[in-house]
C-alpha cells in the first residue's frame, strides 16, 4: 500500500480519510474503522500486517494505521441540505482566510487538483458543501467517499488558531456516486473532551439519496 504524493492532508503526510480509506479496502466490503497511530507518509510502501480482524500498515516497525470490520448499524445522519443552500454556505469556508493546511487534497484551495470541498456553516452545528465527483484512475470508488466523508467532520469543529486533524474515521457506505454527480457533503460536531472532538458526517447523491455515513474522532494538535 502507497499513499502518492498528491493525496496529502499536512504537509508531507497522507490525507486521513484517503488514507484510512486505502487500508479500509484490504478489508473487502462492507463497514469498517481505521485509526490512525501517526500521520501516514507519502510515497512509502507499507508493509501490510494481518491479525485476525485487523490489518495494519507498518512503516518499518512503527504501526502507522490499523483497520478492522464493524458489526453495528450506520449512525444518524447529518441532515441534509439543497445543493443551492450548500453552495451558498461554501462561499464561507473559514478556510479560505486561515487554512492549517491550504494544499489538502481533499479541503485545499491551494491547489487545483484536488477534491475541491469545502465546507462552510448551515446551523445546528453543521457544514455543508458541494462536491462534483471527479472521473480518474479509481474514481470514484469507496476510497473517494473515505476522503469525501473526512475533512467536512473536522471543519464543523475547526476554529481560527485550533487545527484538528483525524485520529478515527468509521464509514458506512450504501452507495457509490457516478463520475459528474453533482453531491452534498455535511459534518456535524456532535461531541468529544480535551482535545478529541466527535463527528459526523454524510454524503448525499444528486437525488437527495444517503450514499455514505462516517463517525470520526478529531484530535487538536
Amino acid at each position: 500500500m502507497i499513499i502518492g504524493a498528491r493525496f496529502n492532508g499536512p504537509p508531507g503526510s497522507g490525507n486521513g480519510g484517503y488514507s484510512a480509506g486505502l487500508l479500509a479496502a484490504e478489508l473487502g466490503t462492507g463497514p469498517a474503522e481505521v485509526t490512525l497511530r501517526k500521520p501516514p507518509p507519502l510515497g512509502v510502501e507499507f508493509r501490510l500486517s494481518h491479525d485476525g480482524p485487523v490489518v495494519r500498515a507498518l512503516d518499518g516497525e512503527t504501526v502507522i494505521a490499523e483497520a478492522r470490520h464493524l458489526d453495528e448499524p450506520a449512525p444518524s445522519a447529518v441532515p441534509p441540505v439543497s445543493p443551492d443552500e450548500a453552495a451558498e454556505a461554501a462561499k464561507a469556508y473559514p478556510g479560505f482566510t486561515d487554512h492549517p493546511f491550504p494544499t489538502c487534497y481533499v479541503c485545499g484551495h491551494a491547489r487545483g487538483d484536488g477534491m475541491g470541498i469545502f465546507p462552510g456553516p448551515v446551523g445546528d452545528g453543521r457544514v455543508a458543501a458541494p462536491w462534483t465527483v471527479a472521473d480518474g484512475p479509481g474514481e470514484p470508488g469507496p476510497v473517494t467517499l473515505w476522503a469525501a466523508l473526512d475533512c467536512p467532520g473536522g471543519w464543523s469543529v475547526i476554529s481560527e488558531g485550533r487545527p484538528y486533524v483525524l485520529g478515527r474515521l468509521a464509514v458506512w457506505v450504501d452507495a457509490l456516486p457516478s463520475a459528474g454527480d453533482d453531491c452534498v457533503v455535511l459534518g456535524r460536531h456532535v461531541g468529544g473532551e480535551g482535545r478529541k472532538a466527535d463527528v459526523l458526517s454524510t454524503v448525499y447523491g444528486p437525488g437527495g439519496d444517503r450514499l455514505a455515513t462516517a463517525r470520526a474522532t478529531w484530535i487538536a494538535i
